[in-house]
C-alpha cells in the first residue's frame, strides 16, 4: 500500500520508502525524506522565492541522473511555481518550494535542489555572488580551502563579506551577499576575481574550465553568476555514493582543513552541526552584511 501522510494540511503521496538510494551507507528514500524534514528551518530560506532547478536520482546514484527546470508531472497545484521564460520555451515556469508540504513532495522525487542567485521578485537581479572552486586531481578541497582564504581576503579588500560551504561533492563555494545587482554585473566581477586569482596564485588557480589546464589545480569558477546559472543549494544532499551534504563551514574550519575528510560531511552530521554552530549562512538574509559590488 503507498503511504500518504499529512503536512501542514497537504496530503502527499510517498513512494518506495525502503528503497536504498546512497548504496554505500544503505540510506533509504525514507531516511532522505526524514532527513529534509529535519534541516528544513535551515534550508527552506535557501529555497523560498527561488525558482528551483532539480537534478534527480530515483534510482540512486549509479541509476539514471536527469536535471530538469520544468515542473515534473503530475506536481500539484499547490505547489508555487513562478514564470521563468527561456529562449526556447517563452512560457516557460519552474517550481518553487515555499514550505514544509512542497519540500516533502520535491524530497519525495529524490532530488538535488538547485537554485539561482536571484528571487522571482527581480529576475537576473543578483542578491548574492558564489565562486565555485573546483579541484582537478591530485588537487583537493585542502588546496580549495587554500584559495578560498585569499579569496576571502580579496573580497573583505572591496567591503563584501563571503561564507564558506562544502559543494558535498570535492570542492567549496564562497556566498556573498550583495545588494542587488544585475547579474551580468556580478558575473564579471567574479570572473575579474578569479582572473587575479590565477595572476597571483598561478600554480594553484585557473578560470578557466578546460580539463587540460585544471590538472593539480583549483578551477575557480565564475560562471554560476549568470542569470541563467544555478548553484547547489545549502544543505541539499548530493547524488554521491555516500549522502553527503552541501554543509555550510566555518572560516575556523576552512583555516585548519588539513585532509579532505575533515570537510566532508553527510546527511547525519547536519543536524548535530546546526545545534553547535546555528545556521552559519544566516549573514545572508542580513540585508546590513550585503555589500556593493564594485
Amino acid at each position: 500500500m503507498t503511504p500518504i501522510t499529512e503536512v501542514a494540511g497537504r496530503r502527499i503521496t510517498l513512494s518506495n520508502l525502503g528503497k536504498v538510494i546512497h548504496p554505500a551507507t544503505g540510506t533509504t528514500k525514507g531516511e532522505l525524506l526524514h532527513y529534509y524534514a529535519t534541516v528544513e528551518a535551515a534550508l527552506l530560506p535557501h529555497l523560498r522565492d527561488r525558482p528551483v532547478s532539480f537534478l534527480r536520482y530515483p534510482d540512486g546514484p549509479g541509476g539514471q541522473l536527469f536535471f530538469t527546470k520544468n515542473p515534473p508531472p503530475g506536481t500539484p497545484a499547490w505547489v508555487a511555481t513562478t514564470p521563468v521564460p527561456r529562449t526556447e520555451d517563452p512560457r516557460a515556469r519552474q517550481v518553487m518550494i515555499q514550505d514544509l508540504p512542497s519540500l516533502v513532495w520535491a524530497s519525495n522525487l529524490v532530488v538535488e535542489f538547485h537554485t539561482p542567485q536571484w528571487t522571482e521578485a527581480a529576475p537576473a537581479v543578483a542578491d548574492r555572488l558564489v565562486l565555485d572552486l573546483d579541484p582537478g586531481p591530485p588537487a583537493t578541497v585542502v588546496d580549495c580551502c587554500r584559495v578560498a582564504l585569499h579569496l576571502r581576503e580579496r573580497l573583505a579588500g572591496d567591503g563584501l563579506d563571503a561564507f564558506a560551504k562544502t559543494s558535498g561533492a570535492k570542492g567549496l563555494h564562497l556566498l556573498v551577499p550583495v545588494l542587488p545587482t544585475p547579474s551580468e554585473q556580478v558575473s564579471a566581477y567574479a570572473k575579474r576575481l578569479a582572473v587575479e586569482a590565477e595572476a597571483e596564485l598561478p600554480r594553484l588557480v585557473t578560470h578557466r574550465m578546460a580539463k587540460a589546464l585544471r590538472a593539480g589545480k583549483v578551477f575557480v569558477d565564475h560562471s554560476q553568476n549568470a542569470a541563467a546559472k544555478t548553484t547547489a543549494t545549502p544543505y541539499t544532499l548530493r547524488a554521491r555514493e555516500r549522502p553527503t551534504v552541501s554543509a555550510p563551514v566555518t572560516w575556523e574550519e576552512v583555516e585548519a582543513c588539513a585532509d579532505p575528510a575533515d570537510l566532508a560531511f553527510v546527511m547525519g552530521d547536519i543536524a548535530p552541526r546546526l545545534e553547535r554552530y546555528g545556521e552559519l549562512l544566516g549573514p545572508l538574509f542580513d540585508a546590513g552584511r550585503a555589500g556593493g559590488v564594485p
